[in-house]
């Protein structure tokens, strides 16, 4: 069974981590992993840098840039993650925008992802029917899980047509912005959780998009499965080395 199965099953709540690859430093990426997971996060996003990422708000936009500049390359993170299963075991996703992966070659760029231990693929811009008409058996045939994005503003019949198309969990954008902080969420923002939580979605959902403390991990978390973190953790990798984030942990945890 894929890593992520295996994880969304687990009796408890998910902390996901995001991360740009190349950022602070070009080589940071193995070792940030494997202080993430020796910290106790559950399952980690590595962001592959593109030149125009759209969804992210600035923090993540200038670590993108910062971490092109440093040499980051699709083929060059395949590189540096070849014996990362040798020493990481929780679920590892590659999140990024199509472009570079069409660029790759969808095919090489999934059978690179299975030869390294990538579980699933995050790419807010591929289609949903794109992916269903194209490339859902590529997926499937190197067991990669494509992870599906809903937002506040996403139609009931959409939802249920991206449950029934999903087999791990579905990302939920806390809100209709791009990434980035907030302090804790409000009553609107609150409704919208506990009505995706109403649904009774087959797959579990995982919150992202502005959780940046205790506070916004714990409401995240009280009708979803689990919560991502990102702009938070960028900003803290700029400003802390990579072996003090066990302190990041504690303030979330």
């Amino acid at each position: 069974m894929n890593r992520i199965n295996n994880k969304v099953q687990e009796n408890k709540k998910l902390l996901s981590i995001y991360f740009t690859a190349g950022f602070p430093n070009l080589n940071d990426t193995v070792s940030i992993i494997q202080e993430l997971e020796k910290n106790g996060v559950d399952m980690i996003e590595i962001g592959l840098p593109f030149s125009d990422p759209l969804a992210d708000g600035p923090t993540i936009q200038e670590s993108s840039t910062i971490a092109l500049q440093n040499g980051m390359a699709t083929k060059l993170l395949f590189e540096q993650l070849k014996d990362i299963r040798k020493s990481v075991d929780i679920p590892l996703l590659i999140m990024g925008y199509f472009n570079p992966i069409l660029q790759f070659g969808i095919h090489e760029f999934c059978q690179k992802c299975a030869e390294v231990g990538i579980d699933g693929l995050i790419i807010p811009d591929l289609p949903m029917t794109v992916f269903e008409q194209d490339y859902k058996a590529v997926f499937e045939h190197y067991n990669l899980k494509n992870i599906f994005l809903i937002t506040p503003q996403t139609s009931t019949e959409r939802i249920r047509k991206i449950d029934s198309l999903s087999d791990s969990f579905i990302y939920m954008v806390s809100s209709s912005s791009t990434t980035g902080n907030q302090e804790a969420f409000g009553a609107i923002q609150k409704g919208y959780f506990e009505k995706i939580a109403k649904m009774k979605l087959k797959n579990p959902q995982i919150v992202g998009f502005g959780i940046s403390n205790a506070t916004t991990f714990s409401e995240a978390i009280t009708h979803q499965k689990g919560a991502i973190i990102g702009s938070k953790f960028v900003s803290y990798l700029k400003e802390n080395r990579v072996e003090n984030i066990l302190e990041f942990i504690k303030q979330i945890i």
